[in-house]
């Protein structure tokens, strides 16, 4: 896997997990993110070669990568018995571009979501671009890919609320009470979630809107704010 630019060379370093085989840094390139990568990388054995940023331009598909690369394996999997004690898991379903996935895992990120599901066919593949939309969130949160939903959900409602971002039935984002571990479930704006979903669900949510408007958000929005929602929650919960 390819991942382009500091931030995201930084991310996929400091998660620690992907194994990183090498760094390339264009030579003339002298800043506090570089040294940090430099001294990081040293720290963890991995190669660094000092480069012509022409040369770099003919690794990457695009030469938006700042001067900074790095070569690392694929991801495994997370345990979901690793993610069963956290109190806000996602579920995402249907998203149908990297960007707006990357999007979501970032404000995920930010909001304290604990991990987030995602079936085998995913944007995972797409780690560059993911990586970089995510302002390298992606590498940071516990990703479980799972090959059974049915099962999964089952296994998550034993302890999880589980909520659903639908229309059908549903209740305001903020009538909706979010202090016991939850998983919230979006899917992609054309098709939304699956049947399996929408019949395990404990209560739908919608989004107020101010005006009239009949079409729903993308995914990445709808995420930022029912996320924010929950983490102002268990927030309050604190003071």
């Amino acid at each position: 896997m390819l991942f382009e630019g500091s931030i995201s060379v930084k991310a996929v370093m400091l998660a620690e997990k992907r194994k990183v085989s090498k760094i390339f840094i264009d030579q003339n390139k002298h800043d506090k993110d570089t040294d940090f990568i430099i001294k990081l990388a040293r720290s963890k054995a991995i190669e660094i070669v000092r480069s012509k940023r022409e040369e770099i331009d003919k690794l990457t598909e695009k030469n938006s990568h700042g001067g900074v690369i790095a070569y690392a394996s694929d991801r495994t999997s997370d345990e979901l018995d690793k993610l069963l004690d956290r109190d806000f898991l996602c579920l995402l379903e249907g998203i149908e571009d990297p960007f707006n996935f990357g999007y979501c895992l970032r404000s995920l990120y930010a909001a304290g979501c604990g991990g987030v599901l995602v079936s085998e066919r995913n944007w995972l593949d797409s780690s560059t671009t993911v990586c970089r939309s995510s302002a390298g969130a992606s590498e940071y949160l516990n990703i479980h890919v799972y090959s059974d939903l049915e099962k999964t959900l089952t296994k998550i409602k034993k302890s999880h609320l589980i909520i659903c971002a639908a229309r059908k039935d549903a209740i305001s984002i903020y009538q909706q009470d979010y202090q016991r571990p939850l998983l919230l479930a979006i899917g992609g704006e054309k098709r939304g979630l699956s049947k399996i979903v929408n019949e395990i669900s404990d209560q739908n949510v919608f989004i107020p809107y101010a005006n009239e408007f009949r079409n729903a958000l993308n995914a990445s929005s709808a995420v930022s704010v029912i996320a924010f929602e929950i983490y102002r929650q268990k927030e309050m919960r604190q003071i």
